[in-house]
């Protein structure tokens, strides 16, 4: 892996901003084959919800939202009539709880809905439900978006892959998201980064570790507004992790550098900041642990990531192009020309697994010999 003291910052940043923002936005959205289906159901990822994401389109206006600064947002608040109204709220609390509680009603009484948020941009076009509490006014978000394949294989990655668990449904052509917790990047980056308090050397080793594990799962698209940062307090200071929160660029692009978080111009702050807080050493350090990590993972999930890779492998989630632009760019810049046999984005995902996680996996084999 290239270490980010030996790049170029600005090389596959060519594009400009709005360039890159409109090439992303022509993903298609991928429906789910029978077989990505067969898997969801029998993960439990398959239930029957109340209300679909097509229901939520039957309303009448909407109306712009500005944020607390009365800066206009990417959001607008739909309005329906009442009888509709009456109904997706009805249905939306039994989501909630399905979210939370496996569908257990107890407490469904206690919550309302208190207003559906609409985004018209982006590939899902999701749809916000704020939740509260009527009790305490404490209040909870989950989000209903069109159902695509690509998005589907990212969240259940995430979850299998990386240190956080992820809840998700799916029904039919509907997806639901938990809300993912935390401090968009971009906000991030604007108030906290060079903020007194905020311990770089921490925060540097998690975006390492953060780019790390994007570019070995193939997840594209990390731009600073595409993850959020936790901010936990620690014994003495702060521990920080930074989590994805948009999945719909899983293994779809043809550019390599689409899928190392360093190279996009909005996290330029932090490539900067990890660039003069941590040696060549450290950042190497980081790296073999993050790939240690998921290799372990991988041991322990590994007849279910074996599944969902033979459905991937089957799988159309981009294009030929696309797919043939990716083998011959990670065979270039990793030396292994086993990615040239690739036939499809899932064997290219797996390919990359096996080579960049090959010494860690190797060492935990080693490690359960020694002991057995």
């Amino acid at each position: 892996m290239i270490k980010p003291t030996n790049i170029d910052l600005h090389k596959g940043a060519e594009d400009t901003e709005s360039e890159l923002y409109a090439r992303l936005l022509k993903k298609p959205a991928y429906p789910i084959n029978s077989l990505l289906r067969q898997y969801l159901k029998q993960f439990g990822r398959e239930v029957k919800l109340p209300v679909r994401y097509d229901d939520l389109l039957r309303m009448q206006y909407s109306l712009a939202l500005k944020d607390k600064h009365g800066k206009d947002t990417e959001w607008e608040k739909v309005i329906y009539d009442m009888r509709e109204w009456e109904y997706l709220k009805e249905g939306l609390i039994a989501i909630y709880a399905i979210l939370k509680t496996k569908g257990d009603p107890a407490f469904s009484r206690h919550l309302d809905v208190e207003s559906i948020d609409f985004c018209p941009f982006g590939n899902s076009n999701p749809f916000r439900i704020k939740i509260i509490n009527k009790l305490n006014q404490n209040y909870d978000h989950f989000y209903i978006k069109k159902a695509d394949a690509s998005r589907i294989y990212g969240l259940e990655l995430e979850h299998l892959l990386s240190p956080h668990r992820l809840t998700y449904f799916t029904y039919q052509q509907t997806l639901i998201e938990e809300h993912i917790p935390g401090i968009p990047g971009d906000i991030f980056i604007q108030k906290h980064l060079h903020h007194p308090d905020t311990n770089q050397v921490r925060l540097a080793k998690e975006f390492v570790k953060f780019n790390e594990r994007c570019f070995i799962r193939l997840l594209g698209d990390m731009r600073s507004y595409n993850y959020v940062v936790n901010m936990m307090p620690d014994v003495a200071d702060f521990q920080y992790r930074v989590r994805a929160i948009d999945f719909d660029q899983q293994c779809y692009e043809g550019r390599i550098n689409l899928y190392r978080p360093q190279f996009f111009k909005e996290n330029l702050p932090v490539v900067q900041m990890v660039m003069q807080v941590l040696d060549p050493d450290s950042i190497e350090q980081y790296q073999v642990e993050e790939r240690t990590l998921m290799a372990s993972r991988v041991v322990i999930i590994r007849h279910r990531l074996l599944d969902l890779f033979n459905i991937m492998s089957q799988d159309e989630i981009s294009t030929k192009e696309k797919i043939y632009q990716l083998k011959h760019e990670l065979a270039h810049c990793l030396q292994n020309t086993k990615y040239l046999d690739c036939k499809s984005m899932g064997d290219v995902l797996k390919t990359n697994l096996r080579h960049l996680l090959r010494k860690n996996l190797a060492r935990i084999q080693e490690a359960k010999q020694q002991y057995a």
